[in-house]
């Protein structure tokens, strides 16, 4: 908290409103699209709703990866980034590293670095580390090409037919910008060319043009003498080069990755089929495929299908049991197989499956990085790494590891709080009901979306689970990027990549997401920084002058050194405190103002403090705990625990005779019967009188504006009238959304009111029971969770485990 004090402090000192209004207004001449946004000044637009083409966003691609067609006529520069891959799980094939080559530098945030991945068999470490540049010949460019689009394209696809078309595409378009880069194996960092030069095997059965005489291809690594020729389907191999190669069976249409010779094994061998009996591998091939082995005693290879790719950054829930693909070894006869590459591993086909998920981080890694840039444009505060700015753009609809909900908590909070304070000092004249309408229309949904849409935000969110079947290769026509759709910081380009529709949600969840990150990675002036940069103007400052009038004796209104004891802090302005604990039925010409307007104050900024509370006190907190924990501490019943507790109720101002004085008498004697020792919780069973908690808001307005708006002085006098607060073992969940979660959201709530008698019944499902029960409260909303509690009492007896 100390810190974030100094961060405003700095802010307001150094970068008041009007330096940043010049900031604000200059252009962004090192960011501009040849189609920029055009939004509507549409009052209708503040409803939420948004046309189709309102909708329609562009999707960027980081100019990194992409570049003009392959010409293979010059020698080029490439940056190598090392892939070095760690199994955490016991496997019979292990993983080998690649590398990636790149025309860019990919900057600091790829020096070294790492993440993990998510496979059936539990987790592989992924780190990659920068090794340096490299000088590649044209043909090594296309060789490499070639081996990309030949190894990715049959992990893709597991069929040849497709291989054809994509070799052959790789060539056409020429001058059109496309998905551009370098994948091949390597070993201690340096490319495996013996690998990447498999891809020799392809002509023969891809483009149909067997050469006369089989292959005719020698081996290279056996000595003249130890050649051991096998028949394949166009022609005799060195066992060698079947050892660890990629073959097409024409009888099944499958492709296999050799692993080994079965010197034990021929055509004549006898193989087990089960309850069938028992044949020979020449038997069944005939009788099973009608194919006649000509070579009967030659050895037969064993060969393992190639594995199906996942999406590897997708997070499973914790003990999630998935089938096992099949990797069961098969057995095949040489004269069958049509090799497709040769020399290359099991490992190599293996490491290359996690290729498609090892891009698409990358890639989003890269555009977090770019928007990280364009807002240092327009300030120096470089504090957030691109990770951070990679969580808060991640929606959670791309089950990932991370998300942008704990940010967007964290976001909302400041974002509230920083627009209230500056709402409440230059609207001195206003009351709370219109600094609330003035506070919705500054943070609503569609104000946000209109300035993310503004910043072009929308471009760079990742709104959906990332599917590996739909990854472009690199190399291969992607036929949707134009060099004039592209945007420019000094050095690098983003490229439009195609349209998609994103809701104004998202965007907006976006927008407070990156609050978060600044706020949680700079502290307030980041966060400050950022705000403004979207185009709200927002500051901090230490006095407030609104030429309010003074009481000369509050002590007269209530007790005021009794009540700075309570607080433990003593008012400069006690005045303050009189304001803060008068409702706005109470009815005196001395005092001009009720609490409302502090109220509206302390509501966002408790709601602030104990936001950042829990999220720096509780590392790795899950977003949905996070909220539950702000939930069960922010909320009118805790803070009248709290108010009663500490008997703030006594001092009051309100009018004499109303019913809320009578409101309030009923829900004291009810709290001095059920009280636990905590404010948290909901177990009162009458209507919570609004006052109570609003003065605890008000207070913490008071309190805030007196110590010059040092937030740290509230949070030290409010924070000992709520303990103890909640933690994640002592949280209860307010009943209605206890019973929607244990019923999976299969409650019904029926309101049979009648005579002004709040009465409503509650329908629930858990586990295939019904439960059903019906009670009367003073309000509806009361009744709703005496219901619902009452439904949850009946539940956890009939199952004590839930």
């Amino acid at each position: 908290m100390e810190q974030t004090s100094q961060d405003a402090e700095a802010f307001a000192q150094n970068y008041h409103l009007e330096s940043l209004e010049k900031v604000i207004m200059e252009p962004e001449s090192d960011y501009l699209l040849t189609e920029s946004y055009v939004e509507k000044e549409d009052d209708t637009q503040e409803s939420g709703t948004n046309s189709d083409e309102e909708d329609l966003h562009f999707d960027y691609f980081p100019g990194e990866l992409v570049g003009p067609c392959l010409s293979f006529s010059k020698e080029e520069l490439y940056h190598c980034y090392s892939f070095q891959f760690k199994q955490n799980f016991s496997y019979d094939v292990p993983l080998r590293d690649i590398t990636l080559l790149v025309k860019s530098d990919l900057g600091t945030d790829f020096v070294s670095t790492e993440f993990q991945m998510q496979v059936r068999r539990g987790f592989v470490t992924l780190g990659i580390e920068y090794t340096g540049t490299i000088h590649l010949s044209a043909e090594q460019v296309r060789i490499a090409t070639r081996f990309q689009i030949t190894i990715l394209r049959l992990l893709i696809d597991h069929k040849l037919s497709k291989l054809k078309d994509a070799l052959y595409g790789h060539l056409q378009e020429e001058g059109l910008a496309r998905i551009s880069y370098l994948l091949v194996p390597s070993i201690s960092s340096q490319i495996d060319w013996d690998c990447v030069s498999s891809t020799l095997f392809c002509s023969n059965v891809v483009c149909s043009s067997s050469i006369a005489g089989g292959y005719g291809i020698p081996c290279c690594s056996c000595p003249k003498e130890d050649i051991h020729l096998m028949r394949t389907k166009d022609g005799s191999l060195c066992s060698c080069m079947l050892r660890n190669s990629l073959v097409f069976t024409q009888h099944n249409e499958r492709i296999y990755c050799i692993t080994g010779i079965l010197d034990d094994l021929n055509g004549d061998s006898t193989m087990k089929l089960n309850s069938r009996g028992v044949l020979t591998y020449k038997e069944y091939f005939q009788r099973r495929h009608g194919i006649t082995l000509s070579h009967s005693r030659e050895s037969l290879l064993s060969g393992r299908q190639l594995f199906t790719l996942q999406n590897c950054l997708l997070q499973r829930p914790f003990g999630q049991k998935e089938k096992e693909s099949s990797n069961a070894d098969v057995e095949l006869p040489p004269e069958l197989c049509e090799v497709l590459m040769s020399p290359i591993t099991i490992s190599t086909l293996y490491s290359f499956s996690f290729v498609p998920s090892v891009m698409h981080r990358i890639k989003s890694m890269l555009l977090a990085m770019r928007l990280k840039q364009m807002q240092m444009n327009h300030c120096t505060q470089n504090v957030v790494p691109a990770i951070k700015v990679l969580e808060a753009i991640t929606t959670k609809k791309c089950q990932e590891e991370f998300s942008l909900e704990s940010l967007e908590t964290l976001g909302d909070s400041f974002l509230k709080y920083a627009v209230c304070q500056q709402l409440f000092r230059d609207n001195t004249h206003d009351n709370e009901g219109l600094l609330s309408s003035k506070k919705e229309r500054m943070i609503s949904n569609t104000a946000l979306y209109k300035l993310g849409c503004e910043r072009k935000l929308p471009g760079f969110i990742r709104n959906e689970c990332f599917d590996p079947k739909c990854w472009v290769i690199p190399g291969e026509p992607s036929g949707c990027f134009v060099e004039d759709d592209k945007f420019f910081s000094t050095s690098k380009t983003i490229y439009k990549r195609g349209t998609r529709h994103m809701e104004e949600k998202a965007i907006a969840d976006v927008v407070e997401a990156l609050i978060g990150a600044y706020l949680s990675q700079g502290g307030e002036l980041a966060a400050l920084f950022f705000i403004n940069w979207l185009g709200m103007k927002v500051d901090f400052v230490k006095e407030l002058s609104d030429g309010r009038p003074f009481l000369v004796k509050p002590e007269i209104y209530t007790h005021i050194k009794h009540l700075e004891s309570v607080l433990n802090y003593s008012f400069r302005e006690p005045s303050l405190l009189v304001e803060a604990l008068t409702h706005g039925s109470y009815q005196d010409p001395d005092i001009p103002r009720c609490y409302q307007r502090l109220e509206f104050l302390g509501d966002s900024l408790l709601d602030y403090l104990f936001t950042i509370h829990f999220y720096n006190t509780n590392p790795g907190l899950s977003p949905g705990l996070l909220t539950d924990l702000r939930s069960a501490s922010v909320n009118n019943e805790c803070y009248a625990n709290a108010a009663v507790k500490a008997k703030l109720n006594n001092y009051i101002l309100i009018h004499a005779s109303s019913e809320l004085r009578r409101q309030i008498t009923s829900f004291v004697q009810n709290f001095e019967q059920s009280f636990t020792g905590s404010s948290f919780g909901w177990e009162s069973e009458t209507a919570v009188p609004k006052v109570l908690g609003d003065v605890i808001e008000s207070i913490a307005g008071a309190i805030l504006i007196d110590s010059g708006f040092n937030k740290e002085a509230v949070f030290e006098r409010i924070m000992p009238v709520l303990e103890p607060l909640v933690t994640p073992e002592t949280i209860k969940y307010q009943p209605v959304k206890e019973l929607e979660l244990l019923s999976r959201g299969k409650i019904k709530f029926i309101d049979t009111s009648n005579n002004g008698i709040a009465r409503i019944t509650v329908e629930a499902e858990v586990d295939g029971v019904f439960y059903r029960k019906t009670c009367i409260g003073e309000n509806k909303k009361t009744a709703e969770k005496l219901a619902a509690k009452a439904v949850l009492e009946t539940l956890k007896k009939c199952s004590p485990g839930i």
